[in-house]
């Protein structure tokens, strides 16, 4: 028998410094790799935040992160780092949706499922105690994701919405057309620097920040935050108001071109500066620092070494792995311009009218092939519009912010109106998008009078007017192995003309609607 008084002692701290020293070297190497693999996705978002001032903060986020997880260095280096398993599920998850991203060109996918891998590296190498220590420091991280700009047509509808009531309220008469309205001093509308957008989520950025360092319970800091929202839309709207006024007392002199931004941002400056110097009076003291590193802190498991080093080879295995499937997917020719075909003859007596130039032209950026024409059916005029993609990336893309009916300056035409209807087609119910367009005075559009348009999505022969089942159907199909072919299809006709416009659509769609499908079924068949 041996005298177990004489085997040396373990030290508990010497045994947790080479615990993290491992885990550290571990975490390193997963983020490295990580950064490494997923490069363009973070580029990208690099590139946001330096050409939008919307997503500027983005820039801070990282060395915020770090600093605040220095502030509870003491609280982590007291506990042990242990290897989670279980994350590892999640890791796989998230690779799996960037790479349903990837497919389908949809930064905000790629980029949260970027940032969500880097977080991961936490919990899967230094485990469940340590991630819950630091884990507002670890969900701050995602603030540095350029998104909320789909939140502009709301904004801009709620901003448009207060201030025609409150310029009403205030003995102003207003004539409004969608984000367009007059009032007897000058035409005003508003455009999506006047959304508020950037107020907020600057608002929400730093008042989540503020909330975390000035309060310790939870119910005060889900406050705060909910005030860090609702006091930027509030004020925006109040600025918004104040502008016009301005504008409208002053003869058009004062908070017009520049200045009207210039005076957003100081009054946006003061309303933060107020709110925060309110909060502040509810601040609560900091918990006490972390005791110091005791034996009972610390719990020797053998075999830790194997599993940190197994779970950081799996977590590399698994984000490796659709890097490599959408390389695999995007591994194919450039893609020819491809020849549509304007069909000269439909059902129902329409014909193309090809001497005729077509009055209206959506926004489509880099088609793969298009068909923009006229039909005339006795006295009724059609427009149609058809454009087409395939093998579609972030510069070519039906569903696309960029891809839109008007776009919002250097257009001739003005959207003053949108909802959605359903159309019986092939005796299905189809929903399509509707809208209606306004010439502007000084264009020659505006002697066209008003156009009705519907839009529609054309998926491998599915069809939606939904952006989100577009992109989930264009998905779908990719990884299904049967391409990612899609269109839009657009038809117009002036609102005023015999028998109504929407008759005029009705009538072309059901007849036609069968012709148009077979010009991009063929489209379809046609490989380079």
């Amino acid at each position: 028998m041996t005298d177990s008084t004489n085997s040396p002692a373990i030290n508990p701290s010497t045994h947790l410094q080479q615990s993290w020293r491992q885990a550290l070297i571990a975490l390193v190497l997963l983020l490295v790799w990580t950064l490494f693999l997923y490069r363009d996705t973070g580029l990208a978002m690099a590139t946001i935040w330096y050409r939008s001032e919307t997503f500027t903060h983005g820039f801070l986020v990282p060395p915020i992160v770090l600093w605040l997880i220095w502030r509870q260095r003491r609280a982590i280096a007291v506990l042990a780092p242990r290897p989670m398993v279980g994350a590892l599920a999640f890791v796989a998850m998230t690779a799996f949706v960037w790479l349903l991203g990837e497919m389908v060109a949809v930064n905000a996918v790629t980029q949260l499922a970027f940032v969500a891998m880097l977080v991961l590296c936490v919990p899967v190498v230094l485990g469940v105690a340590v991630t819950r220590s630091i884990l507002f420091p670890l969900a701050f991280l995602f603030f540095c994701v350029p998104i909320g700009e789909f939140l502009l047509p709301q904004l801009m509808e709620w901003t448009a919405n207060f201030t025609v009531l409150a310029l009403r309220l205030s003995g102003i008469p207003v004539y409004r057309e969608g984000l367009q309205f007059v009032i007897p001093s000058g035409n005003w509308s508003v455009v999506e620097a006047c959304s508020g957008v950037r107020y907020l989520i600057a608002s929400l950025t730093v008042g989540t920040l503020f909330a975390y360092l000035n309060y310790t319970s939870t119910t005060r800091r889900v406050l705060f935050i909910g005030v860090s929202i609702l006091v930027p839309v509030l004020a925006n709207w109040l600025r918004a108001y104040m502008i016009v006024m301005l504008g409208h007392y002053s003869g058009n002199k004062l908070a017009v071109g520049v200045d009207h931004l210039i005076y957003g941002w100081v009054f946006f400056g003061i309303v933060i500066m107020m709110m925060f110097i309110v909060g502040a009076r509810w601040a609560e003291p900091e918990l006490e620092p972390a005791p110091a590193i005791t034996t009972s802190t610390v719990s020797v498991q053998s075999g830790n070494a194997l599993r940190l080093w197994g779970v950081t080879l799996t977590f590399a295995l698994f984000a490796v792995i659709p890097v490599l499937a959408a390389w695999s997917f995007n591994q194919s020719k450039s893609v020819s311009p491809l020849s549509l075909g304007v069909p000269a003859a439909l059902a129902g007596d329409w014909r193309a009218n090809l001497g005729d130039r077509p009055d209206f032209k959506p926004v489509y950026e880099n088609p793969t092939g298009e068909i923009n024409a006229t039909y005339m059916s006795g006295e009724r005029r059609v427009g149609l519009y058809l454009g087409y993609y395939r093998q579609q990336n972030y510069e070519r893309k039906l569903v696309s912010s960029s891809n839109v009916l008007v776009p919002g300056k250097g257009s001739n035409w003005a959207q003053v109106a949108s909802g959605s209807r359903t159309l019986v087609i092939n005796g299905n119910q189809v929903a399509l998008r509707t809208a209606e367009l306004r010439g502007n005075a000084a264009s020659e559009a505006a002697k066209e009078g008003r156009l009705v348009v519907w839009q529609i999505y054309w998926i491998n022969g599915s069809l939606t007017a939904s952006d989100y089942l577009a992109k989930m159907y264009s998905a779908f199909y990719r990884l299904t192995g049967r391409g990612d072919d899609s269109a839009v299809i657009v038809v117009y006709t002036s609102k005023d003309q015999m028998g109504g416009g929407e008759m005029a659509l009705e009538s072309f769609m059901s007849a036609n609607f069968g012709a148009i499908n077979e010009v991009l079924s063929n489209a379809r068949q046609v490989r380079h």
